[in-house]
């Protein structure tokens, strides 16, 4: 199950999160993140019970934190460790790649 990441929640839930976690920057009248919606669920399903976190941030309703990280296009997918970006994606992933580079920093 992913988490719905905000402003408020960022800090706890992503900076100061034990283990990896990745952040889906996505808005509702995004197409491309209408396709990696199920995908980023797939994910989730996928690594449920490994130590990861899987969230989703709406833009729109949050504009602070994604501008802190650059975000320009969406989606954009970045994995944090230990509080840092270790891993940037723009556009539509493939889930293969996005458990891949998630697990590499498990």
């Amino acid at each position: 199950m992913e988490l719905v990441i905000t402003e408020e929640n960022f800090e706890k839930e992503v900076l100061k999160s034990d283990a990896p976690v990745l952040v889906d920057f996505w808005a509702p009248w995004c197409g491309p993140c209408k396709i990696m919606g199920p995908i980023i669920e797939e994910v989730a399903k996928e690594l449920e019970g490994k130590p990861v976190k899987i969230g989703k941030m709406n833009v729109d309703d949050n504009p602070e934190t994604p501008g802190k990280f650059g975000i320009m296009s969406i989606p954009t997918i970045i994995i944090f460790k230990n509080g840092e970006a270790v891993e940037q994606m723009v556009g539509v992933q493939a889930k293969e790649k996005l458990i891949e580079k998630l697990t590499a920093q498990m």
